[in-house]
């Protein structure tokens, strides 16, 4: 399983939108990741369907959208109809989780589930066998330029033992707080795609970050 990079687009230019996404189209960059929040269940107000539509008419490679929100279950559709390729709901919002999941796989998106930073691996073990992937928040979800959380490197250890113990083919993502300092140590510790915001896009040549982040998880 190859390992990838994923901008995040919460933390482009929105003025520049257009721009920031032919950059990652140019780059190594593997992944566009999406932040979708709601106000409600985090406590910022991102982006929604319009926007979502105007990056997919640019990008050019896979949208792994993240959803952020309360009662995900009303627009899985929606997310789908706008070209997601992956959709990733966060255990604690889904009071139905396995329906949800199904939901999701059903319209032909892959399915993820987020794990808040205080939210153990061991609710995960009904689940896992079922999931795409996996997105670990390095830190607390709603904003952009945070301090990575260090507990998150157990967490990888014990998410990947748990895929392995399984014969799971989920992929294990991390959100928040990646930079050139941490990247190899998560992927040692069994993670395979990274998300990195502001790191990429308030660095002084974007595409060069991407280039060096590729190149230390290669």
């Amino acid at each position: 399983m190859s390992n990838l990079i994923a901008p995040s687009i919460l933390a482009a230019d929105f003025a520049n939108l257009q721009r920031d996404i032919e950059m990652v189209n140019n780059s190594e960059a593997d992944w566009f990741h999406i932040d979708i929040m709601d106000g409600v269940f985090v406590p910022n107000i991102s982006f929604g369907m319009p926007v979502l539509k105007a990056i997919k008419q640019h990008a050019t490679k896979t949208i792994d959208v993240h959803l952020m929100i309360v009662n995900p279950d009303q627009y899985i559709q929606t997310f789908a109809d706008l070209g997601a390729d992956i959709l990733t709901v966060h255990y604690e919002a889904c009071t139905h989780l396995h329906r949800t999941i199904q939901a999701i796989k059903a319209t032909g998106m892959k399915a993820g589930v987020a794990l808040n930073p205080h939210t153990p691996i061991a609710v995960l073990e009904d689940i896992i066998e079922d999931l795409d992937m996996v997105c670990l928040m390095s830190v607390n979800p709603g904003f952009g330029g945070q301090s990575f959380i260090e507990n998150t490197y157990k967490k990888v250890s014990q998410l990947k033992h748990l895929i392995e113990f399984t014969e799971s083919n989920c992929q294990i993502e991390i959100d928040g707080g990646v930079t050139n300092k941490n990247a190899n140590a998560l992927i040692e510790a069994g993670a395979n795609v990274l998300v990195a915001g502001s790191y990429v896009f308030k660095s002084d040549n974007p595409t060069e970050t991407i280039a060096d982040l590729k190149n230390i998880i290669a």
